[in-house]
């Protein structure tokens, strides 16, 4: 008998929200992110188009594309801030 095969994995990309003033890192972002993701009224602030409705993503946040082809964000401790 063969075991059971392990269940299926989702892989995908991530990428890591850059700090605001990183030009290039903002490119690659908006690229990436397509129609899925649109400047907050807020510096570094990237809105991005989730699951579970529109996500905010500050610098240092991941923002994960599965190979289903949804992003989720991945948000990182930061003192003193909400979101």
């Amino acid at each position: 008998m063969r075991p059971s095969p392990s269940p299926a994995f989702d892989h995908g990309a991530a990428i890591r929200v850059p700090p605001a003033h990183d030009r290039k890192g903002w490119q690659v972002l908006t690229v990436w992110l397509g129609d899925c993701g649109a400047m907050s009224g807020r510096p570094g602030v990237v809105t991005v188009t989730t699951p579970s409705g529109p996500s905010p993503a500050a610098p240092g946040d991941w923002i994960v594309l599965t190979a289903s082809g949804v992003y989720h964000v991945a948000r990182t401790a930061r003192g003193g801030e909400d979101g």
